[in-house]
Formats: C-alpha cells, sequence, structure tokens
C-alpha cells in the first residue's frame, strides 16, 4: 500500500466522535495534570497540611483515580457513551471547584464541621472520580469509531493526546500558580471541565456498537475483578511491578515538596515537571524503533532500572539541570518498559482470557500511587525532618525500584509466561 493510499484510509477511518472524544480529552488531562503538578504545593504550603498528610492525599486520590476505571467501563456501557462522558465531566467541575474554593468563605463552615485531613479525603474523593469514567469512554469511543484498519492508529492519537495534556497541564498550572495563585489552578480546571461537559452535549454523538461486545455489568466486573485476582502468579506480578510506580510517582508527591523545602523555596517544580512527559512525546517512536528486537521481559528490566536510577542524580546535585536530567531519564525508562509491559501481560494470562486480564493491567499504577504516597511522607519527614540529609532519601527511591527490578528477573526465572496472545499498548 503506498503512503498515500494509507493516508486516505487514515483520513476516513474515523467517525466524529473519535476526534470530538479525543478533544476533549485533551482538555481533561490539561485539567488532571495541572493540578496534579501543584497539588503537593497546594496541600503543604497552601492548606498547611504536613508532608506526610500531603504525599498521603495525594496517594489516597491517585490510588482512586487508577482502581476506578475497573468500574467505569461498566457504568458507561449501563447509561451510554454521551452521557456518561457528560455526567464525568460535570463531577470534575464540582470536584475541582470544591478545592479551588476551600479558602473561601462560604466554605468557612465546612472547614469548620471537620478536621483539615479527614475534610480533604471527602473533597478529593469528587474530582477523583471523573477520571475514572472519561478514561475508559474514551478508549471505548475509540474502538467504536475508529474503522478496523486505523485502530491502532487511533490508540496511538489517544496516547500522544494523553502525553501532550501531561506536558502542557504543568505548565499551565505554574503560570496560573505564580500569577493568581494555587487556588485558581483547581478553578481553571473547574472551567474547563464544565466546557468540556457543553462540547460533549453539543458535539458527541453515541457511536455505535460494530461488532464490539457487551461491557459487562457492575455485578460482573466485580466477579471478574475476584476472578482474576484468584490468579496468583498475575496477582504476584502485578504486585512486584507495582514497585516501579512507587518511584515514577515520586515525581508528584515528594519531589515538589524536596525542592521547595530543601532547595528553593521559590522553584517552579511544577513547571519542570512537564520535561517527563514531553520527553516520552519525543522520544516514544523511537524507543520502539531501537527496543523492537528486544524481548519484551528484558525491555521491561531495562526501563525500571533507568527509571530506578535517574533518582540518584539528586543525591550529586539538586539545582534545575540535576531535576530536568532526572526527569528525562526517568521519561527514557517509561517508554522503555511501557509498551511491552502490555504485551509481557497478555502472555501471563490463561490462554483466551487475554482480554480479561488485560484490563487490569493498570491496578499497579493505583497501587503504586497509593504505597508510593506513604512512602514519600514517611522520607520527608524522616530524612528532612528528623536527619537533616533530604538528599539521602533519593536512595531509598532508587532502591525501591532496583529491588523491583531483580524480583521481576527472580519472578521471571521461576514463572514462564504463556505462548501467544497479543496486546495493544495502552495508557
Amino acid at each position: 500500500m503506498s503512503f498515500a493510499q494509507r493516508l486516505k484510509e487514515i483520513r476516513e477511518g474515523f467517525e466524529r466522535p473519535f476526534w470530538v472524544a479525543n478533544g476533549v480529552e485533551l482538555f481533561e488531562r490539561l485539567a488532571y495534570y495541572g493540578p496534579s503538578a501543584v497539588m503537593a504545593i497546594y496541600l503543604h504550603e497552601h492548606l498547611g497540611l504536613t508532608s506526610e498528610q500531603s504525599t498521603w492525599l495525594i496517594g489516597y486520590y491517585g490510588f482512586i483515580v487508577w482502581f476506578m476505571p475497573v468500574i467505569g467501563g461498566a457504568l458507561a456501557d449501563r447509561f451510554g457513551f454521551r452521557r456518561t462522558l457528560a455526567g464525568a465531566f460535570m463531577i470534575l467541575t464540582v470536584g475541582y471547584f470544591l478545592l479551588g474554593s476551600l479558602s473561601a468563605d462560604w466554605m468557612a463552615p465546612v472547614r469548620g464541621a471537620l478536621p483539615l485531613f479527614a475534610l480533604m479525603h471527602i473533597l478529593m474523593l469528587v474530582p477523583a472520580l471523573g477520571p475514572a469514567v472519561v478514561k475508559p469512554v474514551v478508549v471505548g469511543t475509540t474502538a467504536r469509531a475508529a474503522h478496523e484498519n486505523v485502530r491502532s492508529v487511533g490508540y496511538s492519537i489517544y496516547y500522544t493526546v494523553v502525553n501532550i495534556g501531561a506536558a502542557i497541564g504543568p505548565i499551565a498550572a505554574s503560570l496560573v500558580r505564580t500569577s493568581v495563585g494555587v487556588e485558581n489552578v483547581f478553578l481553571v480546571s473547574a472551567g474547563l471541565t464544565f466546557a468540556m461537559a457543553i462540547v460533549t452535549l453539543l458535539f458527541y454523538k453515541e457511536p455505535g456498537r460494530a461488532n464490539e461486545p457487551q461491557t459487562a455489568s457492575i455485578g460482573v466486573a466485580v466477579r471478574n475483578l475476584v476472578r482474576v485476582l484468584g490468579n496468583g502468579r498475575f496477582v504476584v506480578f502485578l504486585v512486584i511491578f507495582s514497585g516501579f510506580w512507587v518511584t515514577f510517582w515520586q515525581q508528584y508527591m515528594s519531589l515538589p515538596i524536596y525542592v521547595r523545602d530543601y532547595v528553593n523555596k521559590d522553584a517552579n517544580v511544577d513547571r519542570l515537571l512537564s520535561v517527563e512527559a514531553t520527553t516520552v512525546i519525543l522520544t516514544t517512536f523511537l524507543a520502539t524503533y531501537l527496543m523492537r528486537k528486544v524481548p519484551a521481559f528484558t525491555a521491561i528490566i531495562i526501563g525500571v532500572f533507568l527509571s530506578s536510577v535517574s533518582w540518584l542524580i539528586l543525591t550529586v546535585g539538586s539545582s534545575t539541570p540535576f531535576i530536568v536530567a532526572t526527569l528525562i531519564v526517568l521519561a527514557l525508562g517509561e517508554v522503555t518498559q511501557a509498551p511491552r509491559y502490555y504485551e509481557y501481560i497478555s502472555r501471563l494470562a490463561p490462554p483466551g482470557q487475554q482480554g480479561l486480564f488485560m484490563g487490569y493491567a493498570f491496578l499497579p499504577i493505583g497501587v503504586g500511587y497509593l504505597i508510593g504516597g506513604r512512602t514519600a511522607g514517611w522520607m520527608l519527614h524522616h530524612f528532612g525532618e528528623v536527619l537533616h540529609r533530604p538528599e539521602q532519601m533519593w536512595y531509598v527511591v532508587s532502591g525501591v525500584g532496583l529491588l523491583t527490578g531483580v524480583l521481576l528477573m527472580v519472578y521471571n526465572r521461576i514463572v514462564k509466561p504463556v505462548s501467544g496472545g497479543d496486546a495493544a499498548p495502552a495508557k
């Protein structure tokens, strides 16, 4: 097939719901990664929570975001993509608005009703539910509104859109924070998600199902979760791989507090967080090409080790060049292992159950958030406030990642993946 013919296929292979869904996904990711980049600053500096409380809340928030899509897909199938997507954006609007309005006078009765730490568990739960529903709807729309011959291109577009949001969101958040205040980052996100709710209602048309199988009901989704978690070797792999995400998410949990508490209190660390996603965008295709002949498991190990050693750069220095170098190496580890991780997962699944097991491949991301939040708080307190040697915390972060790599090597010697089974990369 000539390049012109392939370009024609791509141009004609996507229905309007695909472009609308990925368009609103871009702004949803902007609205998500902006607050994520300033969340540690907001909780620790603006609200006055301790470093341990702040990182715990971020971990709790991330766990909900990444665990709930197990149920979100069933909700989308039950109520329809259009209504579910618009509803998710309204939930996000309310959640971001409440977070950004916490200091307002009209919120005084709410602030007085509960201790701040307890109140934040409730308020942060609201916006955490939104991405859990948006993600399966956008991915599902790609499955329904992209022709079979261009569907892989559709998923690549989706993956790129996610990373563009992750790259621009922190920059925009930093500009808002430094000009009109950190709480306004959440209010801007509320405005974006409200606009996307309107766009969805006006322009998004429910895509046809074509040959797509019926999504499981909520009850079936829960039973499938029990079924998947009953597979011992699969669960062990997910638990081990959670260590990678414990180290990876430190960029949003411990790094902002570390830099502003112990390096430079005026540092725009939230803006620097865009470096990681930008590197992913620029290197994904090159990394995929270079690693194409490397076995999946080997690529995973290389990626885990790369991301792990990235944090050791901060033991040498913590100025801007060292932070940028850390985030670049961290991103190189991500793009090295991410596509091959899903391939390896598909081969761990029993024959005929690859699709079911792939649906739970993202659980380590949420577990990594939850454990990482607790770990980050302990490290900041112990190495920073007790020992007054905060730079030593990065030895622990790196050590968790390196231990993960070693455990994966041991695991692979004991458990051999099932031959066969293909998986499309996801994020």
